[in-house]
């Protein structure tokens, strides 16, 4: 994708002395009292900081956390937390600056950190009167935070219509990169494993990927309704029998080219939906009314998983079972071993897929792991994001 990079503009020598305004990704989850339970996303801030700060610039930076009501400041939407455990890992202090959208001081060398931008009003319907002035504070805006690539708001898309320069910063160009790599000039075979509870919600990914990859693997309740659409009897299982139509429509979509949605040949079933229920494999053919299907069998996995040392790249949204009950993450763990273990180029997303990984130690042996959810999700979907759509636009002069 072309766009303008901040690395570049940095390695230019064009960052010093100006006024950088980054738009990240600090939205992490915290307890009751406030406190962050799981900083991935903070950390993933910090190159980028670094980068401008290293470059001489003076820099403003911005995020989102929770959902706060529009013109209401409240305690609980302060980023705070956020800029303490960002002083940690930067080594410095990180002063958050209030009501900022008129006027922020900062000297070249500095950063701060500005309160919340969802308590702007009119940052969440792109407000152009909001997205000028934030444009106005700062001569370079920096888009670092995908995971709210696919909305269009002030602090995302209406500053970088407006701003002297706009560019992507090291993480979104990093996801940039990545999608491309996977999805427009992917190694092939391109294999996609799409899983969840439900085909309604994965419906236009599942249809958008039909026509792209060689093999698609679908799991969880998805699963149970493509084995309904191949005539199976899936018991009391989870799954979406007015979406039958749309899952044949899939399987003969990958049938016309060629490719195929492999159905279980046998699955792991219980009577009921607990982590200490008795696990039973079956073959698919023998699933029985009151069985639950919770995840896929042992001859499935192994067979999924050879399909995978073959490929060229893989793209996984969602675990297979419920890999939260150690009787029925077989199927995940097997998969996450087979992408680990494979020479394909590997991106996954979404916060089950992402959980899985951690659970099972494999981070290093994927390709990319991407850090935004619904904006992952839309990328599948075949939809350009409204963040790469204006960045390439300014990139176009």
């Amino acid at each position: 994708m072309n766009v303008l990079r901040f690395s570049d503009l940095c390695a230019q020598g064009k960052v010093s002395g100006q006024r950088v305004f980054i738009r990240a990704d600090l939205n992490v989850p915290q307890d009751d009292a406030g406190r962050i339970t799981e900083d991935t996303r903070i950390r993933a801030s910090v190159p980028c900081i670094q980068m401008a700060l290293d470059a001489g610039a003076a820099v403003m930076v911005t995020s989102h956390l929770g959902r706060p009501t529009e013109g209401a400041f409240e305690a609980a939407d302060s980023l705070q937390p956020v800029a303490q455990r960002m002083a940690e890992l930067l080594g410095r202090e990180v002063p958050v600056v209030n009501n900022w959208t008129d006027g922020v001081t900062v000297q070249p060398g500095q950063m701060v950190l500005l309160e919340n931008c969802r308590i702007n009003v009119g940052e969440k319907k792109n407000k152009e009167e909001l997205a000028r002035k934030m444009a106005a504070l700062c001569d370079i805006f920096v888009h670092d935070a995908f995971g709210t690539a696919h909305r269009a708001e002030a602090s995302t898309y209406g500053i970088a219509q407006f701003a002297p320069i706009a560019c992507a910063g090291p993480l979104l160009a990093a996801e940039m990169d990545a999608i491309s790599k996977a999805l427009l000039a992917p190694k092939r075979p391109l294999v996609a494993i799409v899983a969840g509870s439900k085909v309604s919600t994965k419906l236009t990914i599942l249809k958008s990927l039909a026509d792209n990859v060689d093999q698609l693997i679908v799991g969880g309740g998805i699963a149970n309704t493509f084995m309904l659409a191949a005539g199976l009897n899936i018991g009391k299982s989870l799954a979406e029998p007015n979406l039958l139509p749309e899952a044949k429509a899939v399987i003969e979509a990958m049938r016309a080219r060629g490719a195929a949605v492999p159905i279980p040949t046998d699955v792991i079933v219980a009577k009921t939906f607990a982590a200490d229920a008795p696990a039973t494999i079956k073959a698919a053919t023998d699933v029985a009314d009151d069985d639950l299907i919770l995840d896929i069998g042992p001859q499935t996995a192994l067979a999924l998983a050879k399909q995978l040392e073959s490929a060229g790249t893989i793209v996984w949204n969602g675990p297979v079972g419920v890999f939260e009950f150690a009787a029925f993450e077989n199927g995940t763990r097997t998969l996450a071993q087979a992408i680990a273990n494979s020479a394909a180029f590997s991106i996954a997303g979404g916060g089950d897929t992402l959980a899985a990984i951690a659970k099972y130690g494999i981070e290093k042996q994927v390709g990319y792991i991407s850090t935004g959810g619904g904006a992952f999700l839309e990328v599948l979907e075949g939809k350009t994001l409204p963040a790469f759509e204006i960045l390439m636009q300014r990139a176009q002069g």
